[in-house]
């Protein structure tokens, strides 16, 4: 098979997820391979064994006909443009700047959620902490853009901008995230919540990463490297 992506334990890696559910929305066949994280030179971007696959020492990263690329949005896009329009993109013009500006801004920021609520798709907390205010302001802003777009987009489906996007495929996991961390939200954004968790694609790659390092309440030694 020509295309083959590389990434990280399945319940741990939301940068891995993203891309992940890009290429299948996307009906792109390819083949998977995870690489061990938990290796001398993690966090420094030094584990040997993604150097080989990736040139910044990071997963995901995409093996397509001799290209590699190493950044979850860039295979997003590259998905995008061999999809065609209207697949991973809204057709509209309006509608896709829109949601390439949602996607954006998942991709760079939310640092705060990032650093306190680590993806861990297993875990199951029965309360939410008493977040830092840097974590509960930029909790606030995901409601506010779920629920806003959801509200504006309710006539043309279930998504962020009514049929599966790019956008949505970045936000899958901090609906993990929700979940875990019993996390509320308005009715609008935990409806547009459970549809990205009952995707078949997502419920694919959930039931997939079982076998992944965690004890019975969703814990690892490991918990908290995979962002």
């Amino acid at each position: 098979m020509s295309n083959v992506l590389f990434i990280g334990y399945k319940n741990y890696s939301s940068w891995s997820l993203r891309p992940w559910l890009a290429l299948r929305w996307a009906g792109i066949p390819f083949e998977e391979r995870e690489v061990r994280l938990d290796q001398p030179g993690y966090g420094r971007q030094e584990i040997a064994d993604v150097k080989a696959v990736a040139p910044n020492g990071t997963v995901p990263a995409l093996h397509a006909d001799g290209l590699v690329i190493w950044d979850s949005l860039a295979i997003a896009e590259w998905a995008a443009e061999q999809a065609g329009p209207g697949v991973l993109w809204p057709e509209d013009p309006a509608l896709r700047a829109q949601a390439r500006a949602a996607a954006c801004e998942m991709h760079a920021g939310f640092g705060a959620v990032r650093r306190d609520l680590s993806m861990n798709i297993h875990r199951r907390m029965q309360r939410a902490p008493d977040w830092p205010d840097d974590t509960r302001r930029q909790l606030a802003r995901i409601d506010e853009l779920w629920s806003g777009l959801r509200e504006k987009h309710a006539h043309l489906g279930p998504w962020l901008f009514g049929t599966r996007s790019i956008a949505d495929a970045f936000f899958t996991p901090v609906a993990t995230r929700l979940r875990t961390y019993a996390v509320g939200a308005s009715d609008a954004a935990t409806a547009y919540r459970d549809t990205l968790l009952a995707d078949p694609d997502f419920l694919a790659w959930e039931a997939e990463s079982v076998g992944d390092s965690w004890d019975a309440s969703g814990y690892s030694v490991i918990d908290g490297l995979y962002r």
